[in-house]
């Protein structure tokens, strides 16, 4: 079998993948900030790289996967105002900060169970790291990297990059940035006066006083910057140098070219030794934002209620939609895209099992160019994903092997056409990509009767509870359902609805 090649983003080549350390892998995947629902363009890396997660395990590696948790309002450097989104959204939905977090980190699990991803073997929140990110802070202090202005903290990039260049670590080395460039390409944003160049960044904020999420630090009351999470959570599980950074291509700058240089001053090592980035999505060729009315939260895509779309579609369609194109490829949604995705995985899960109903006895195949053709099919989806996880191709092989498996069932091809052993390595390859490697499920009608009565008489329950302004008991019920992957609706007419994943 050939090696397993990834394409690294930190040398812009497709490389041979070595492990650290000979039969493990460390692999840090940056999670969501929970400060909202997930939407469309967050399914993309979750899925991807619950696809690197398994067909790691399945080349026998031991694989610690770390996904953290932002759960801490960060302040964002690039493109968009300073603010806390927690806060801010914690305020308009008349929560407690925590307690918005722990709604959406709910939904978002809900939504990773619909997807069937696996976990991830440790899963670390940016408020339980508040400790390893201000010592983290402290050093690249002391190492004369970052100052204090005004109860906050940055980065001295400009600093950063004189020194480091000269060790293999320039600031846009991942991102092939020139300094310069960002410099001038950079945002006037709240309390750029305090910077002594545009392009740093900040590691600790002071917490203004309507700030509501803030913790004691050496420098006063504040929040920890976005980057520096990462860094601190990485080094923690993962160590110095791990194997693989995984994430969205919108984080390559400034997030990860930010955490390349924290932990380059902290550790005297570039993080990770292979940087692997999904491309983007885009909605019916267009990019997906708020001023195109086209951002789709996951739970509008499993019910259809985006104006955007003409029917619900199920959580292992758009799974199955991911992995008809490469990650590293731009991918467009649209709804005939997805009834087509969803057609193609009716017929692959219909063909997959019939083929665990045949059977042939003959250990000769009488048709010994189909029996070839059907074992390089197969041998090919090990040398396709070993290609940097190339699952469009693998797709391609099965959906070859589908014609043939129906084309025996219909007796069009004789049942003995390939031999015994290679059905038998077929159904055994089907099972392995299909289920453990890919993930895929089939799709049933998800509600049933006995299910529909006790949800109804949670939401009685519920309802009874809001009129007597017992919230704590209302909210546990939406909390524990959520957790359960069953979300409730308030419709218009004061009816609650729900869907399950």
């Amino acid at each position: 079998m050939s090696a397993l090649k990834v394409h690294n983003s930190l040398t812009r080549k497709k490389e041979v993948f070595t492990s650290i350390t000979p039969g493990h892998v460390g692999l840090y995947v940056c999670g969501p900030t929970v400060s909202g629902e997930s939407h469309l363009g967050h399914a993309r890396p979750f899925i991807t790289f619950d696809i690197v997660f398994r067909y790691l395990q399945y080349l026998g590696y031991k694989v610690r996967y770390v996904r953290n948790i932002t759960d801490a309002g960060h302040f964002e450097e690039e493109g968009r105002a300073a603010e806390d989104k927690i806060s801010t959204k914690a305020i308009l939905e008349k929560l407690e900060p925590m307690e918005l977090v722990q709604k959406y980190t709910n939904l978002y699990h809900w939504a990773m169970r619909a997807f069937n991803n696996l976990d991830p073997s440790i899963e670390p929140t940016a408020t339980g790291h508040i400790v390893e990110q201000i010592v983290m802070i402290e050093k690249i202090i002391a190492d004369g990297y970052a100052y204090v202005a005004n109860g906050s903290v940055y980065f001295d990039v400009e600093k950063y990059n004189t020194d480091f260049s000269a060790k293999g670590m320039p600031y846009g080395i991942l991102s092939g940035r020139v300094l310069d460039e960002q410099i001038d390409s950079t945002r006037e944003l709240d309390n750029q006066e305090e910077k002594r160049n545009k392009a740093d960044f900040a590691l600790w904020k002071k917490a203004p006083p309507e700030h509501i999420m803030r913790w004691v630090s050496p420098w006063g009351e504040g929040f920890p910057g976005w980057h520096i999470e990462c860094s601190a959570m990485s080094t923690k599980y993962l160590g110095k140098e791990f194997d693989i950074h995984g994430g969205g291509m919108d984080l390559q700058f400034p997030h990860h070219e930010c955490e390349i240089a924290q932990s380059a001053v902290c550790n005297h090592k570039i993080p990770a030794r292979y940087w692997l980035h999904n491309n983007m999505i885009t909605i019916n060729g267009k990019k997906m934002g708020k001023s195109y009315n086209n951002v789709i939260k996951l739970s509008e895509l499993f019910t259809g209620t985006h104006p955007a779309l003409e029917q619900a579609y199920h959580p292992m369609v758009i799974r199955f939609f991911i992995l008809q194109t490469h990650y590293r490829s731009t991918l467009d949604f649209g709804n005939e895209a997805l009834k087509g995705a969803e057609k193609g995985l009716r017929r692959l899960w219909e063909a997959y099992e019939n083929l665990q109903h045949l059977s042939i006895t003959s250990d000769i195949a009488t048709d010994e160019a189909l029996n070839t053709n059907v074992l390089q099919l197969v041998a090919d989806f090990d040398t396709f994903m070993n290609d940097d996880f190339n699952t469009a191709k693998v797709l391609a092989n099965m959906f070859e092997l589908v014609t043939i498996i129906n084309g025996i069932k219909d007796k069009h091809i004789a049942p003995n056409a390939i031999s015994s052993s290679t059905l038998t390595l077929l159904q055994t390859k089907m099972k392995i990509f299909v289920e453990e490697v890919f993930g895929l499920q089939p799709l049933q009608q998800q509600n049933n009767d006995k299910v529909d009565g006790v949800i109804q008489l949670l939401i009685d329950i519920r309802k009874q509870a809001k009129l007597r302004k017992d919230y704590v008991t209302s909210d546990k019920i939406r909390n524990e359902l959520a957790g359960l992957g069953i979300q409730l609706k308030d419709e218009k007419d004061g009816s609650i609805s729900y869907t399950l994943a």
